[in-house]
């Protein structure tokens, strides 16, 4: 038996009574301090501060506490309260997205999360051209927010569906088109933070004469205006003959452009943005918004290496485009491999004959749809040239002006970061020296050098940036469980900002400095970080907002972090690695947070976006099942062993097992906050493709709970589900004993307090056997005979058991149609799938089932005659985890879901109606299959029936997930946070949905039940 998994979860008794007093203060502290009660979330579980550990960098810090604040009064009583003495040695960082490369917001102090609750758009001023938000706003969100009135936030990041406002400003975050648009400081007309006292700073750009007024007042923000007037103004010669001049010059704290260039205006918003949470709580941004271009182009060029690329890249920046990025050919071989390729590669077709080994994609934005067709005229007849002549390394271009597609062409240039993660072997691309710039036009020879630097070390990378801007993103690839690993990250690091300081450049243009901050007072120089350290002082004397980053308090003792400072391989290493091998998976995950997405359409991970818990993500999920297998092996237990006893039977008694419970005995157990955390999880997959390195929840939280119940007894409704592909047939043999009993007011209740089920499916009346009468009957011998014309028109029907006991009408609906476009269609006997035992982790029961129906399938298989199938899930589950179970004794059986099989097949039909019906994909089908809404779309079309597909997320059901009682809130959550809304605007009788689960969910939150578009099909015939 697995014992108990301790962990070490000790708390700063500092700390403990701070989050006690912060929780619940007394009447007393609010009247002589006029706060307001705290009304955010105080997390100091193991696993919710083990979730903002880590970051999209190599490090890993766990905090003492994580708080969750709803509004600046929440962050002015946190404050007030730190300030008292007791409490003074606490240190706190803000937190955003999560989605930095350099730890910038690690700490192992408390963690302030502004990304949960403060997502408030308060104002918008559209004549004056200026929105006003909480920075938890998320910038996607904003966009979206803007998009209605004509206007966008421009900086534009690969994290922009994730990265938040607040954590835009710490880092001063710029992207593509920066040149035109500029870092987000440049968008910045005001900014409210909270300072270490609690006291409230409000800052904008005003004229000198009022700043030097504001550092007259004796108050903390007094000193801290008179600091900056001091240094910006006195060592303004210093600053302007240090600082390269950039477009993306530095980030931190920024002195040139405090003042205006003839002084007389001050903006201490510009210290404050980059500074990395070092100077306060930043909580809510006044920005300026700049108006959509109502026409756009794109054009792809396509080089013959990624120098040429390079190279020709200041031509296109002197065609005045609005953007120019660079990839090379590792990132564009890794985009070929994810699903974000279906939705671009007809825009980046192949060269015949040439390969390409580098692309610039060049946007051109213009009022004027005229001049803005004449000037890519003019550059197309330029690139023409270019190739006629084989001059450039140009070798081919393509050009849109759909606007769809270029957003779909920046998707997948945005996924680049993470598709880089998504390499075999233990070495992966590491973020440590990604974001280095140097001035343009030393660009392409820096390039080379660099190169030069990781070939002569053996290194694999991939490289891509935003050559207009002179900004590089390379990850070496690193093992960093191996120490020696660790130790040439050093190496390279260092030789990095050697290199970028002979090119005149910086090391950190664009993603923070974290814990690269050591580097700081190099490029500084003595006389100016002192400086730095001076304005740290007056914003923060103690040193207690994120302590160690960017610099340290003027005279202070304290140390800069380091790069050399703890990462997350260091635990990582502590896991066998046969373990590590065996469970790749939650060790792929690089922390790039794209499961963090915040559009509700998107079909990623639901859980969280109901929840905005991030342990309730693939990334959460993933780093807790990380720890809980190195907690594991520091205790000499070693999985795979584990998971082979079991699968011999030798699993612990049910008497055992009970008495374990699940009590406060056992509460030191990290398995129930990993339990916790994985029990949320609807085993939708879509994290399987969505995510950049393809990190399956759904398959190593089935390994966990096969390990987690050999401690605890599961619950009745586990079972139930489990053995619910034996019960169906059963049940369908008395199908109206059953609906009449299920009916009943006191079964209902029965069923919710003992099993934990509620709005149970009513079973198909008549039966599947009643509606089919002997009609479709499978004979083997008999097929096996048939001609090879005849089984070319043959289609075996794979049954499933929701669509054949509880929807039993749709097979029947889907015989006759297979029936009346001129095929015989076969119903092949029922076999149980088993992937309700996979979903609640019955392992052993799975691989049984798995290898029965595997065997049956390939068996059925030689008779060459097409399987069809019509539930996804079932369907995949064939492909998917019986192969991760069985392996190559799955066989090579196939089944195909109806749309892919009548995409191939031979159809003769008479033209429909031409209706429109609009399409509700099931989330897992149109990720694992990323093209099958258009291959439903074209089918439809043949029926002469115009098909529209509408975006959305999970419905909420999942299986079975949408029926137990304890997922209601989250169920129902799920479907209005994505279905409710469109369902509402459409026809009833218009709305086609693929899903079992999906139809299920819409028939009882809405009652009446959708139909599959084979219903709509048979119907059109």
């Amino acid at each position: 038996m697995i014992p108990v998994v301790a962990y070490q979860a000790s708390l700063d008794s500092t700390v403990v009574r701070y989050l006690s007093q912060l929780s619940q203060p007394s009447q007393s502290e609010l009247s002589q301090k006029s706060q307001s009660s705290f009304s955010g979330d105080i997390e100091q579980s193991y696993a919710s501060r083990l979730t903002v550990a880590t970051d999209n960098s190599v490090y890993q810090q766990l905090p003492q506490a994580v708080i969750f604040p709803k509004s600046i009064d929440d962050i002015v009583a946190l404050t007030q309260l730190a300030n008292q003495d007791e409490f003074k040695t606490i240190t706190f960082s803000p937190r955003g997205g999560g989605t930095g490369t350099n730890g910038q917001s690690l700490t192992p102090g408390v963690v302030i999360d502004l990304s949960r609750h403060m997502r408030q758009i308060i104002e918008i001023n559209v004549e004056e051209r200026w929105v006003k938000v909480q920075t938890g706003v998320i910038k996607d969100q904003l966009n979206d927010f803007l998009r209605p009135y004509g206007f966008f936030f421009a900086p534009d990041l690969s994290t922009s569906n994730r990265a938040t406002i607040g954590g835009m400003v710490s880092t001063d975050a710029s992207g593509q088109g920066s040149l035109i648009y500029g870092k987000t400081s440049d968008h910045i007309l005001g900014l409210t933070s909270v300072l270490i006292d609690g006291s409230i700073l409000n800052t904008t750009k005003q004229p000198v004469a009022a700043a030097e007024k504001m550092a007259e007042d004796s108050s903390i923000s007094g000193g801290i205006y008179q600091q900056v007037i001091d240094t910006g103004r006195n060592k303004r010669a210093q600053i302007v003959a240090k600082f390269p001049r950039l477009n993306r010059f530095l980030t931190g704290y920024d002195l040139e452009h405090v003042f205006n260039d003839d002084l007389s205006e001050f903006d201490l918003s510009r210290v404050i943005a980059g500074s990395e949470g070092t100077l306060a709580f930043v909580t809510e941004a006044k920005l300026n918004i700049t108006p959509l271009a109502p026409h756009k182009a794109l054009l792809n060029i396509k080089y013959d290496s990624f120098q040429s690329a390079l190279r020709n890249s200041p031509f296109l920046v002197e065609a005045k485009a609005t953007s120019v990025e660079t990839i090379d050919s590792n990132v564009l071989n890794l985009a070929k491999q994810d699903i974000v390729w279906y939705s671009v590669s007809d825009y980046i077709e192949a060269v015949p004959g040439k390969e390409i080994d580098g692309l610039n994609i060049v946007e051109f934005n213009s009022e004027n749809e005229a001049e803005l067709t004449q000037q890519i005229d003019g550059l197309a007849k330029r690139l023409d040239g270019l190739i006629e002549k084989n001059e450039a390394g140009v070798i081919g271009y393509q050009i849109t002006y759909d606007k769809a597609a270029i957003g779909k062409i920046y998707t997948m240039r945005k996924k680049a970061v993470g598709l880089l993660g998504n390499t075999e072997g233990a070495k992966k691309p590491q973020a440590f020296a990604e974001d280095t710039a140097v001035p343009p036009e030393n660009l392409a020879e820096y390039i080379m050098e660099f190169r030069a630097l990781l070939d002569g070390l053996n290194l694999d990378y991939g490289m891509f940036g935003h050559v207009d801007a002179g900004v590089l993103h390379v990850r070496p690839a690193l093992d960093m469980c191996d120490p020696q690993q660790e130790v040439l990250l050093r190496e390279v690091s260092d030789k990095v900002v050697a290199l970028t300081a002979k090119y005149n450049g910086v090391m950190f243009g664009e993603h923070g400095r974290g814990y690269r901050s050591e580097y700081g007072p190099a490029f500084f120089g003595e006389e100016l970080f002192t400086e730095l350290q001076k304005i740290k002082a007056v914003f923060d004397p103690h040193n207690r907002m994120n302590p160690g980053k960017i610099c340290t308090p003027y005279q202070s003792d304290d140390a800069l972090v380091s790069v050399d400072d703890t990462k997350r391989g260091a635990y990582d290493r502590q896991i066998p690695i046969t373990v590590k091998e065996s469970l790749e998976v939650p060790m792929s995950c690089n922390g790039n947070g794209l499961c963090f997405n915040y559009d509700t359409t998107s079909p990623m991970c639901p859980s969280y976006k109901v929840s905005k818990d991030r342990r309730f993500s693939p990334k959460g999920r993933a780093g807790l099942m990380r720890e809980w297998m190195r907690l594991m092996s520091n205790q000499d237990i070693n999985i795979n062993d584990e998971e082979k006893r079991i699968a011999k039977g030798e699993g612990v008694s049910w008497f055992e097992k009970f008495s374990n419970g699940r009590s406060s005995e056992t509460v030191d157990d990290f398995s129930h906050q990993v339990f916790d955390a994985m029990d949320t999880c609807l085993a939708c997959k879509a994290c399987s493709s969505q995510c950049p390195v393809k990190v399956d929840v759904p398959e190593f939280r089935a390994r966990f709970l096969n390990l987690y119940y050999d401690r605890y007894n599961r619950p009745v409704k586990d079972y139930f589900v489990a053995t619910i592909e034996e019960l169906a047939p059963v049940m369908a043999k008395v199908p109206g004993l059953i609906n009449t009993a299920l009916k009943m007011p006191g079964v209902n209740k029965l069923i919710k307090k003992t099993i934990g089920y509620v709005d149970t499916p009513l079973l198909s009346q008549p039966t599947l056997k009643q509606r089919v009468k002997g009609q479709y009957e499978f004979d083997y011998h008999q097929l096996l005979k048939l001609p090879a014309a005849d089984k070319a028109k043959t289609v075996i029907v794979v049954q499933d058991p929701f669509t054949s006991y509880y929807e039993a009408q749709l097979i029947e609906v889907l015989l006759q149609f297979i029936t009346k476009i001129g095929y015989k269609a076969v119903l092949l006997p029922y076999k149980p799938n088993g992937k309700p035992q996979h979903v609640k982790g019955f392992l052993t029961s799975f691989n049984k089932t798995a290898t029965k129906t595997a065997d049956f399938l390939n068996h059925v298989a030689k008779l060459g005659i097409p399987m069809v199938g019509i539930d996804a899930s079932l369907v995949l589950c064939y492909r998917d985890e019986y192969k991760q179970t069985l392996g190559d004794k799955r066989g090579d059986f196939n089944v195909q879901l109806v749309h892919e099989w009548l995409s191939k097949a031979e159809l003769s039909v008479p033209q429909g109606s031409g209706e429109t019906y609009y399409l509700f994909g099931h989330c897992t089908e149109k990720t694992a299959l990323p093209n099958s809404q258009n291959e439903w779309v074209a089918i439809f079309k043949q029926f002469g029936l115009k098909l529209n597909m509408v975006s959305t997320g999970c419905c909420g059901m999942a299986g079975t997930y949408g029926h137990e009682a304890k997922n209601q809130q989250n169920s129902k959550g799920i479907y209005e946070l994505s279905w409710q809304q469109p369902i509402a605007k459409i026809d009833n009788d218009k709305i086609v949905v693929t899903g079992f689960s999906c139809r299920s969910q819409v028939g009882r939150l809405e009652g009446v039940k959708p139909k599959h578009p084979i219903q709509v099909l048979l119907n059109a015939l």
